[in-house]
C-alpha cells in the first residue's frame, strides 16, 4: 500500500517561542546579479511591487523540551527570487502572520486583488512579517501586533492586538515558511461585510484593497471549492474545524 503524499505544511508545538536574529545569508555575485534581474521583471509586471523590508527564518532549534528557537534574518522582497536560484532547502523561508476571525457563518477568508503578490488566490487575513526597528525585539508579541493591524487593513476590523492568541505555528515543507496563525474573538458577518465594503468605498480604496472579495467557510473543502488558495489553508482549517 503506498503511503499517503505529506501535507504541504506541518504543525509545530511549542510552550515557548523565542525569535533570534541572525545575519542575512550570503548571495553569490551571481545570485546579486538574478535576483535583481528577476526584480525588474517583476516591477515590470506589476509596477505596484515594493521592495519592502521582510523577516525571513533561516531555521528552528529545539533547546528544551516544550521550546523552540527561530533563527529569523531582515532580508527584502526581491530576495523571494532565490526560489528560482536555489535548492528547496537552501532557500529562506517566510515568516507570516494570519487571523483566524470567526462569525456565525464560519470563518472569513479573502482572495487577494491583482495589486498583491498572489492575485486571486484565497487565504486567512494577514501578511508577511515585517522586521522590528534596529534596536527592538521580534517576539510573538508583535508579530500579534501586526496580525492586528493586516487584519484592520485588508477586513476594516479592528480588534486590540491582545485579543488575539496564538492558535497554530506551521511550517511549509518545501521552503520551511513559517506561520503564525491567531484566532480572534467572533464578530457578526454582517459587520465584515459592512467593514470591507467600506475600505473600497472611495476611488484610493478600490486601488488599494488587499482583498477583494470575502467569503465566509464552515468548512475546509469550502475553502478549496473557491479557487485556488494558499497551501497552509486547507490544513489550519481542517484543523481548527475538526471536532
Amino acid at each position: 500500500m503506498r503511503r499517503p503524499a505529506p501535507l504541504p505544511v506541518e504543525f509545530v508545538d511549542a510552550q515557548r517561542i523565542d525569535l533570534v536574529e541572525h545575519p542575512p545569508p550570503v548571495l553569490s555575485p551571481w545570485e546579486r546579479r538574478e535576483v535583481d534581474r528577476l526584480w525588474s521583471r517583476t516591477t515590470a509586471r506589476n509596477p505596484t511591487a515594493f521592495d519592502g523590508p521582510l523577516v525571513v527564518s533561516l531555521g528552528l532549534g529545539r533547546p528544551d523540551p516544550g521550546r523552540l528557537t527561530v533563527r529569523w534574518a531582515r532580508m527584502t522582497y526581491r530576495h523571494r527570487a532565490l526560489r528560482q536560484l536555489r535548492p528547496a532547502g537552501g532557500v529562506p523561508g517566510s515568516v507570516f502572520v494570519t487571523v483566524l476571525l470567526p462569525t456565525e457563518a464560519g470563518l472569513v477568508v479573502g482572495r487577494g486583488s491583482p495589486t498583491t503578490a498572489a492575485p486571486g488566490r484565497w487565504t486567512l487575513p494577514g501578511g508577511t512579517a515585517e522586521p522590528p526597528p534596529p534596536g527592538q525585539p521580534l517576539d510573538v508579541d508583535s508579530l500579534r501586533r501586526h496580525a492586528a493591524r493586516e487584519l484592520a487593513e485588508e477586513v476594516g476590523i479592528h480588534l486590540v492586538a491582545d485579543e488575539l492568541r496564538l492558535r497554530y505555528l506551521t511550517r511549509g515543507r518545501r521552503f520551511g515558511s513559517l506561520g503564525f496563525h491567531f484566532l480572534a474573538p467572533p464578530v457578526p458577518g454582517a459587520l465584515v461585510r459592512h467593514r470591507h465594503a467600506g475600505l473600497g468605498a472611495s476611488a484610493a480604496g478600490r486601488d488599494a484593497v488587499e482583498l477583494d472579495e470575502l467569503s465566509l467557510v464552515a468548512t475546509a473543502g469550502h475553502a478549496t471549492r473557491l479557487g485556488p488558495c494558499a497551501d497552509y489553508l486547507p490544513h489550519v482549517l481542517d484543523r481548527y474545524f475538526s471536532p
